[in-house]
């Protein structure tokens, strides 16, 4: 009888890049406009800002996410190549390594042999690649499509505040913005809460707090130092 099981950690690369530029783009754009409409801006300044702010950070996400995902791709692609010269020239020293693994995971010597010489005759980098240095197809560095995912959600997320700039009159906007940014972030928290398997209460609380922290800080700096744009 055939057993199916659905996991959800090969969602874990793109799901952290979408979240995080989701979330940031949600939070420093409601920050933003609170932060210069606390310094006395008009509505026009408040959306210019936005946008700056939308496009400045999502080119920041994408060029971030990508360095320093090429940079954990680099250290894999090195690990990678060390491991295959060294199955080049010490086989048998590679095929030990690999079994005393599995003896430490709670195989007999004599199965633990076996395992790691059918393994290496199928797959011998993948194996070591696998159980040695934890690197897997679920959790392989993909540079481009961290850049693209953090970039296209920070956009996302940003357009939010800023379709509540220009919904609503300009008196009223210290207060819809970040009332309707911390729904938005309550949102974000449970879809991902939700597609990633994780207790949706607990993640919707969690980036609906440090939202409302952001956007209370950037308000109160833009009140105290406000001078009218």
């Amino acid at each position: 009888m055939r057993h199916s099981e659905r996991h959800k950690t090969d969602r874990i690369g793109w799901l952290r890049a979408a979240v995080l530029g989701a979330n940031d783009g949600i939070v420093s754009t409601a920050s933003l406009v609170l932060g210069v409409a606390a310094a006395g801006a008009d509505s026009k300044a408040l959306l210019v800002a936005g946008v700056a702010g939308l496009v400045a950070g999502a080119m920041s996400m994408a060029a971030g996410e990508y360095v320093s995902v090429s940079s954990q791709a680099d250290t894999e692609g090195a690990d990678l190549a060390r491991e295959k010269a060294e199955l080049a020239d010490a086989p048998e020293q590679e095929h030990a390594e690999l079994a005393e693994i599995y003896v430490r995971r709670g195989l007999d010597r004599a199965l633990a042999d076996s395992v790691a010489s059918q393994l290496m005759k199928q797959d011998a980098l993948g194996a070591h690649a696998r159980d040695e240095l934890g690197i897997s197809e679920v959790s392989t560095a993909r540079p481009i499509q961290a850049a693209l995912a953090s970039a296209g959600t920070f956009s996302v997320g940003a357009a939010l505040p800023l379709c509540v700039v220009l919904s609503f009159p300009e008196w009223l906007l210290m207060w819809v913005v970040p009332g309707s940014s911390l729904v938005f972030l309550a949102l974000l928290g449970s879809l991902a809460a939700k597609v990633g398997g994780a207790p949706v209460l607990k993640a919707a609380s969690r980036v609906t707090f440090w939202g409302a922290l952001a956007m209370a800080l950037t308000a109160g700096v833009g009140a105290l130092f406000g001078v009218a744009v």
